[in-house]
């Protein structure tokens, strides 16, 4: 992590510690190097922080383009390891940038919803997420969090002091899948990429909430 990273590593940390009283569980099943694809459900502006703050390695983060107009924001975002993307969070450039940071040996964190869940339950899997996962070659990292639409939902000005908790499920590889895409047709290469979305929504789906012998202290 750059010192720029950690601090704001460890203010988060502290504050989902002792405002949102969160838990973490599994986070082992995270690499601690190397690529990977954190593919978690969105119910609020508190999730992307969450599932990095829950790791003790850096991740990559996605955010709108026009955020980086502004130079003290720009400078701190692009500190914490943040990619611009367009407001529907695609294009191509936003899809090379993330690659690249996959190729580089970096995590980042992706959303199949797309974004913020309106009513706190799961949403269908898009099916841009698919498309990133079959052109890349990392494991993607089911993730789960708990709480945060409760704590700060879409319909809040201000977070609340309710329990959150985020669980990182066991890598998943799609292998058969992107080795199908290399040679299928266009037809097949769009169903393969929801598909994968779909696939990735449901093992988010089968995440649930751990007891306390299970919590990452």
């Amino acid at each position: 992590m750059n010192p720029s990273y950690y601090i704001g590593w460890k203010c988060f940390r502290a504050f989902y510690r002792f405002y949102l009283r969160w838990s973490v569980y599994n986070p082992e099943r995270v690499p601690l190097s190397g690529p990977a694809i954190l593919a978690s459900n969105h119910a609020s502006f508190l999730d992307p922080p969450l599932v990095g703050a829950g790791l003790r390695r850096d991740i990559n983060y996605l955010a709108r383009d026009t955020l980086f107009r502004f130079p003290v924001v720009g400078a701190i975002l692009r500190s914490w390891n943040t990619v611009p993307v367009d407001r529907d969070g695609g294009g191509a450039t936003g899809l090379r940038a993330i690659l690249d940071r996959l190729l580089n040996g970096g995590a980042i964190i992706l959303f199949p919803e797309g974004t913020r869940t309106p009513t706190g339950k799961l949403q269908p899997a898009r099916s841009g997420i698919g498309l990133t996962v079959i052109k890349s070659t990392a494991p993607v990292i089911p993730v789960r969090v708990f709480g945060t639409y409760e704590a700060f939902g879409r319909h809040m000005k201000f977070p609340h002091p309710k329990k959150v908790a985020v669980k990182y499920g066991k890598p998943l590889s799609f292998s058969n899948l992107r080795q199908e895409a290399k040679t299928c047709s266009k037809a097949r290469l769009k169903e393969i990429y929801q598909q994968t979305a779909d696939e990735i929504m449901r093992q988010i789906a089968l995440l649930q909430p751990c007891t306390d012998k299970e919590r990452f202290p």
